[in-house]
């Protein structure tokens, strides 16, 4: 009885129980002010009391770009050749790819299965939240997905924290050290250093996240009717968790397959990253949490570091599921017939337009809204899913989150079976 009184008070004195009541007490005070003031008073309470999330994900943010370019430079440094980071890198965009498709197909699978937005009522729809969104569409093309790609200056990639960007130069820069040998060691080592000085800082900085978290849901609730929004988005919602709740026991089959009874292990370890992430709507707000939870879970530090930042930019389940999902639906409120053939060449475009696009706002929305406009689906028809897209996106980050954990857990240990056989 003491020991289990014990460990009751240890989770809560913990970070992922103070989230957790964060979250609960968030919700209770966003929803006594949505139902006691005047809702302009609500308005302006919620914008002030996003703040604290806001906070929360500067400070996340502040330190992604030194931690992503110090400990990839060491781990491909580390990795010592070209050969190794081929390979490495090879495996890595394989499962990027076929975790991609598998989500995309899911979302496809369940839009077409429960048609939630066959017979929608389109007639309150508020076509003026959409200007943000549709007119980041305008530069989303082939040219600004390379541009998009490769930095012109380091110094502007960190700046902006564009986080492929920094990833290509990082490439480059640990290659170069690795090819120097011992003449770049001092350089390795002082990055190291900086490395661990950083991953010191995310631990005072994930102290602030249940004030963060308790921040966005407080907002959140205190402008939204939590109950008219799941009756008139009940069909919508309710699908789009049968299908995030299908990708969920997919990937956590695929990682017993792999991982076997390890794959338990790794949930508990990323249970605060998955509830920090789940709160904020930000798989970014995680990642320096992430980082620390996946050494602590055995995988080497030169394949999180390697994996991780490779994972944010081209491996975003939850968002690719929500992705066909959203796009398929809109074209059923609007009545424009989709076939199979069309349906698939629309997931193979959004398979390649996603990529790396993981540092824009509204990502998925503006991914969403630049593939209907190429397939005559109207883009207004984003209104439709921005009341709820909030919610849709707690779920969304979350599961981004467990992809790229599993992700790099496994082909962790791929590389630790390779190595033991040579």
């Amino acid at each position: 009885m003491t020991t289990t009184s014990t460990q009751k008070e240890s989770f809560f004195k913990g970070l992922t129980g103070q989230i957790l009541i964060a979250m609960v007490l968030g919700a209770v005070l966003g929803a006594v002010i949505h139902n006691s003031i005047a809702q302009e008073a609500a308005l302006d309470f919620s914008n002030k009391i996003k703040i604290l999330a806001t906070i929360f994900i500067r400070l996340v943010q502040m330190i992604i770009a030194p931690l992503v370019l110090t400990t990839l430079v060491v781990g491909i440094a580390k990795l010592g050749d070209i050969k190794a980071v081929g390979r490495i890198g090879g495996k890595a965009l394989g499962w990027f790819f076929t975790a991609s498709f598998i989500s995309l197909l899911i979302g496809m699978f369940y839009v077409n299965l429960l048609q939630p937005g066959v017979g929608l009522n389109l007639s309150n729809i508020d076509l003026a939240s959409t200007t943000d969104v549709t007119a980041k569409t305008q530069s989303l093309s082939f040219e600004s997905f390379i541009e998009h790609i490769v930095p012109k200056s380091i110094f502007e990639a960190m700046a902006t924290n564009e986080i492929l960007q920094i990833v290509i130069f990082s490439i480059f820069f640990g290659l170069a050290a690795a090819s120097l040998g011992n003449y770049a060691k001092p350089v390795i080592h002082v990055l190291e250093i900086l490395s661990h000085i950083v991953l010191k800082m995310v631990n005072f900085v994930m102290k602030f996240a249940p004030i963060g978290v308790f921040g966005a849901i407080a907002g959140v609730f205190a402008v939204r009717d939590f109950q008219e929004l799941a009756l008139t988005y009940f069909k919508f919602f309710g699908s789009f968790l049968i299908g995030i709740a299908t990708l969920w026991v997919v990937l956590i089959a695929i990682g017993y397959v792999f991982l076997g009874k390890r794959m338990k292990a790794l949930l508990q370890h990323i249970v605060s990253p998955l509830i920090i992430a789940f709160g904020t709507t930000s798989s970014e707000a995680v990642f320096p949490k992430l980082t620390e939870e996946l050494e602590r879970f055995g995988v080497k530090s030169k394949i999180v570091s390697f994996m991780l930042p490779l994972g944010y930019s081209f491996n975003l389940d939850g968002s690719m599921m929500y992705m066909t999902f959203a796009g398929i639906f809109i074209a059923q409120a609007y009545g424009v017939h989709l076939d199979y053939p069309t349906q698939f060449t629309m997931l193979f475009v959004l398979m390649l337009t996603s990529k790396g696009i993981a540092g824009v706002p509204r990502a998925s929305l503006v991914v969403v809204a630049a593939t209907c406009g190429m397939f005559k689906i109207p883009i207004e028809g984003i209104a439709l899913i921005l009341p709820i897209d909030h919610f849709c996106d707690m779920f969304r980050s979350a599961t981004n989150v467990l992809g790229n954990a599993l992700a790099t857990s496994v082909v962790g240990k791929w590389e630790d079976e390779q190595e033991n056989k040579a």
